[in-house]
Formats: C-alpha cells, sequence, structure tokens
C-alpha cells in the first residue's frame, strides 16, 4: 500500500511555499504500516534473560503481588492461584503464566476508524503514539497551562495530521470537563477527529461500558464483531512495587471480556519504586508484566494483550525522574529481550525531562527512541511532545519530534538497487569526469520524489535564514500546528451516527454520567 502523506500531499501547510508544493506533490510513501528493519540489540546473555525470567516466575509463586480488586483475586483464585484475602496477596503458579503466555495472541489486528487505518500489532511491526496522559499543554504562544478540552481537541487533531502516528494517546487531561463526563468528551474528540485507532481509560466499569457503547454504535459494529477485534486499546499501569490496584485490574478484566486490547505497563523508576540496577528493575517489572497478562487470560482466553515496559532511573539528587538516559536505554534493550523470549507484542516508551522544548528534550527523546527501535519495541508510546517526565505536552515538540519519526519511518521503506536506481545508463554514462548530474535523466525523473522534505527543518543557508527571519526550528514548529489547527482536516462522518453519539451524550449526562472509579 502506497499512499501519500498528509503533510507532504495535502498542500495546506505549504501556503507560500508553492514551489515545494510542486515539487513533491506526487510523492507517495507509506508511514502506516510500518516494518522496524533494524537488527535487535542485546544488553544482556541469553543465560541471564533467562535468568531473570525464572527469577520472575519465583517471585510470582514465593512473593506474590497484592491485588486490590476482590474479583480479579477470585478470578487468580479460580484458576489456580493461593489467594490470601486478609493481606490481598495473590501467588501466582508458573504454570498458571505459562499458560497465560500460551493462550496471548502473538499477532492482534486492531480496527481503526477506516480500513486503512487498521494495525497489526507483533514483533517486528512499528507502530508510533504521541505524548500522553499530561496533566499541562504548553506551547510558544499561550505558555504552560492546565489541559484543557480545547488542547485535546487541538492536540487529536494535530496528531491525526501526521500519518507517523497511527495509535491515538489520551494527549492531556482536560482539566475544565468534569470527571463524571470527560470519557464522553474524550471519546467523542476521537471518533470526530480522527479515524486513526482510539485510545479508552480504564476508570471503572460504568466509564469504561460507556465508552464501548459509543464506539460500537458510532463505527456500526455488531457485538460479535466488536469482540471478534479489538477498536480500542488502553494502557494499564501497575503500581510498583507489585501492586494491581482497583481501576486497573477491573481494567484488564472489562477489556480482557469485550475483546478489546490492553496495553500492560509496570512504571518502575530505577533507586525509586524499582531496584537501582537495570537488571532489578527489568525483572521486578516482568512480575508485574506478568501478573497482569495471566488476569487477562484467565479472564478470557486469547485476550489481546501487549507486553510492556517503561523503565527509566531517578536522578538520585533529587528523586525526580530522567529519561532519555544510558540506562533508560539499557532497559528497553533487556525489556525487548524478554518480549522476544515469550514471543508477544510489546510497548516501549521515548520521553523526556526537559521544561521546554530544548536540546535536552531533543537528546533525550532522540536517544530514548532509539533503544526502543533497537529493542525492537512493537509499540512506542510518547514518541513525541512529552516534556517534564509527562508533565506537559508540547505543540511544537509534537511537530520536532514528528519530523524525527518521519525520518526512521523513511529508513524502514528501504532503499531499491535495481538497475535504475544504479543508473549506469539513465546517470553514470551522461556525465563526464568534473560534471555534475542535476541534468541527467535519472535527476530529471526523481528528483520531485526521491528525498524526504522536512516539514520544520530548514536547509536554507545562513544568508537565506537570515533574510527569512531568522526563524528557529521552535518558531518554524509553531507556524507548522497553527496551520494544521486552521486546515482543520479531519475524516468523514456519517451524520446519523453523529446524532446518534450526541443523543447517548446527552442522555447519559442527564443521568449523571459514570464517576471514575478509584
Amino acid at each position: 500500500m502506497s499512499m501519500h502523506t498528509t503533510e507532504q500531499s495535502g498542500g495546506n501547510r505549504r501556503r507560500g511555499r508553492k514551489a515545494k508544493v510542486a515539487a513533491r506533490s506526487d510523492r507517495v510513501v507509506d508511514y502506516r504500516t510500518l516494518k522496524n528493519p533494524f537488527p535487535p540489540m542485546d544488553v544482556f546473555s541469553s543465560d541471564e534473560i533467562s535468568n531473570m525470567h525464572d527469577t520472575a516466575l519465583r517471585m510470582l509463586e514465593e512473593l506474590g503481588v497484592k491485588v486490590l480488586l476482590a474479583e480479579a483475586r477470585a478470578i487468580f483464585a479460580k484458576g489456580g492461584a493461593r489467594v490470601d484475602e486478609t493481606t490481598q496477596m495473590v501467588h501466582i503458579g508458573r504454570d498458571m503464566v505459562e499458560a497465560a503466555l500460551a493462550s496471548a495472541p502473538k499477532s492482534i489486528k486492531c480496527r481503526a476508524g477506516a480500513r486503512e487505518r487498521d494495525l497489526v500489532l507483533e514483533l517486528g511491526s512499528l507502530v508510533f503514539q504521541p505524548g500522553a496522559g499530561a496533566p499541562h499543554a504548553t506551547d510558544l504562544e499561550r505558555g504552560r497551562r492546565p489541559g484543557s478540552g480545547r488542547d485535546y481537541r487541538e492536540y487529536t487533531q494535530i496528531a491525526h495530521h501526521f500519518d507517523v502516528f497511527q495509535m491515538m494517546s489520551p494527549s492531556v487531561e482536560p482539566q475544565d470537563i468534569p470527571t463524571h463526563l470527560r470519557h464522553y468528551f474524550t471519546t467523542e474528540a476521537q471518533l470526530t477527529l480522527t479515524d486513526k485507532f482510539p485510545f479508552l481509560f480504564s476508570r471503572g466499569t460504568p466509564q469504561v461500558m460507556d465508552c464501548f457503547e459509543m464506539l460500537k454504535d458510532f463505527r456500526g459494529l455488531s457485538d460479535d464483531a466488536f469482540l471478534a477485534n479489538p477498536s480500542s486499546y488502553t494502557i494499564i499501569n501497575t503500581n510498583s512495587p507489585r501492586t494491581l490496584d482497583m481501576p486497573m485490574a477491573q481494567g484488564l478484566i472489562d477489556f480482557a471480556r469485550h475483546g478489546q486490547l490492553s496495553i500492560v505497563t509496570p512504571f518502575t523508576l530505577m533507586g525509586a519504586m524499582a531496584p537501582i540496577t537495570v537488571a532489578g528493575a527489568i525483572t521486578l517489572s516482568h512480575v508485574e508484566a506478568l501478573a497482569a497478562i495471566t488476569l487477562t487470560q484467565l479472564t478470557r482466553p486469547g485476550a489481546p494483550v501487549c507486553y510492556g515496559t517503561f523503565t527509566s532511573n531517578v536522578d538520585m539528587k533529587s528523586g525526580a525522574p530522567a529519561f532519555g538516559t544510558p540506562t533508560h536505554f539499557q532497559a528497553s534493550l533487556a525489556a525487548g529481550q524478554l518480549a522476544r523470549m515469550i514471543g508477544l507484542p510489546w510497548r516501549s516508551a521515548a520521553g523526556s525531562a526537559a521544561n521546554t522544548n530544548d536540546v535536552q528534550a531533543a537528546n533525550e527523546n532522540q536517544f530514548g527512541l532509539w533503544g526502543c527501535l533497537m529493542a525492537g519495541a512493537t509499540v512506542i508510546i510518547h514518541s513525541a511532545g512529552w516534556l517534564e517526565g509527562g508533565l506537559s505536552v508540547s505543540y511544537e515538540k509534537l511537530v520536532t519530534d514528528a519530523e524525527v519519526l518521519n525520518m526512521v519511518a523513511e529508513l524502514c521503506a528501504g532503499r531499491q538497487a535495481g538497475a535504475d536506481e544504479i543508473g549506469f545508463e539513465n546517470a553514470l554514462s551522461h556525465v563526464d569526469p568534473s560534471g555534475h548530474f542535476f541534468a541527467a535523466p535519472q535527476t530529471m525523473e526523481r528528483y520531485s520524489t526521491e528525498f524526504y522534505e522536512p516539514i520544520v527543518h530548514d536547509y536554507a543557508n545562513f544568508g537565506t535564514w537570515t533574510e527569512r527571519g531568522a526563524k528557529d526550528a521552535n518558531v518554524r514548529a509553531t507556524g507548522v500546528w497553527k496551520e494544521i489547527l486552521a486546515a482543520d482536516n479531519r475524516p468523514p462522518v456519517d451524520a446519523e451516527r453523529l446524532d446518534v453519539l450526541r443523543a447517548f451524550i446527552a442522555k447519559r449526562t442527564s443521568e449523571g454520567g459514570a464517576p471514575p472509579e478509584s
């Protein structure tokens, strides 16, 4: 499948740059179905990885995990786990884990709003999701502020624009929307502003059921079709060390029962809620992920689930999270080794602890990104826009990071080296010694399609750049996101289904909505 990327074919972003529009109007690429072209890198030996896995199984059997939800404890007990109701500790046998890993699907087909946006999550696939879950938004024009409904919708529109983001994210918390109504707002925004694979919060069964109902009706899905392939996903964070809280356990159960995707993500920071060593922290993360995966398979064998990890270190001087560090990179590599050993698609993450979109932010995000790429991550979350260790998302950083992801996507496409590409007839034999290839037939055939055209990088020389206003990348990125929002491109929406969606939201709102469960 080949297609124009939105930023290269749309033309809206190119106003005032007509030469570039003409030069790139016929370039087709595929940023929607990427495969990781890089051989995976190991940080530990296979024996060390096996020992980490065996240690995790021992911990599950001997130490157990604390499960706060009674229903989840009952499911574990029915599956053969040893459960202490007094302490809420669940001890899971390795045979239970092995059975869960055997039934968990190795390849997951995810249905988006449009068939050309569907995803297949498996080892070797490569999917990017923009930064998520931040309480604040920031941009150069409006500054740092609590996340709002407007920010959520704008972030959704910007993320929809770039084909390199194949999944949507929870972006920012729209704090001006009451919590008992917030899930209606975020779900409607995703259904109407994008046709990509959507995210749903798992904040209690009532909210989850509301979201499932909205999604099924808007997409015209029967219960059987909804169950057959996931049409949404959620992120499940364990509470390290070794605790599965009530909303997260309930989310695992609800999503598994209805055939929707859970991405299990222990969030472990070395030296804080995890051992200070990479090996110790990743072993603990593995324990928690295996416990959660086992719960999904006990709930419904074959339920779609992704193995996940998000492990970095803290700054031991301040206790603040640090991202894009060498240990963050190493932890991603170790997680990739464990994921390949158990055979499941898996999620890792980039991110940045910088307070503004500066060189620190770029360095940290890219170093974390390359750790994920070298580790063979299936889904890379927080791949763009994240600042302050997740406390804010930046509009400008979303754009500048998308530039890097586009370039990674170009590498995924590979290169051909046939006779046409080598060019003896149409290039090499046409140019005399000391000549140039500007007018060679091969160049004339390919000048408008051969090279990636940047969305925010500026290749002009210093003089030209100065004459244009000496704008740095942040300022240029501001212009990009503003033009995206002004263009307001969104997928077509069925008017009748939109009416049904809004009627459902109005009805549930009048009934009091659904408060999140704690």
